[in-house]
């Protein structure tokens, strides 16, 4: 999965678009994935200028499914009625 692909079944999923930047940085209270300079990808919860549980892969689609599947387990970001996607679906890999 890519960030393309990852933001379809975000959207699909019913998440809240202003719950997560795919573009990285640190934009208070949201779920970022951002790549860093040395090819890897890093997620994590940006919070007042801080990344918080941070985690680190060496592939974007890891990244990705990691990414939807935390998402997918956080009620607050979902859109009421529209959630379509079951965390069920996705395997979290722990690195």
């Amino acid at each position: 999965m890519n960030r393309s692909e990852l933001k379809t079944k975000l959207d699909q999923a019913g998440v809240y678009s202003e719950a997560y930047s795919l573009d990285g940085g640190l934009p208070n209270e949201r779920y970022v994935l951002n790549q860093e300079a040395n090819e890897r990808w890093d997620v994590y919860y940006s919070e007042r200028g801080q990344k918080c549980g941070l985690r680190s892969f060496d592939s974007e689609s890891a990244a990705c499914e990691f990414f939807l599947g935390h998402l997918l387990k956080d009620p607050t970001v979902m859109r009421k009625g529209e959630i379509n996607v079951s965390p069920k679906e996705y395997t979290l890999r722990r690195r």
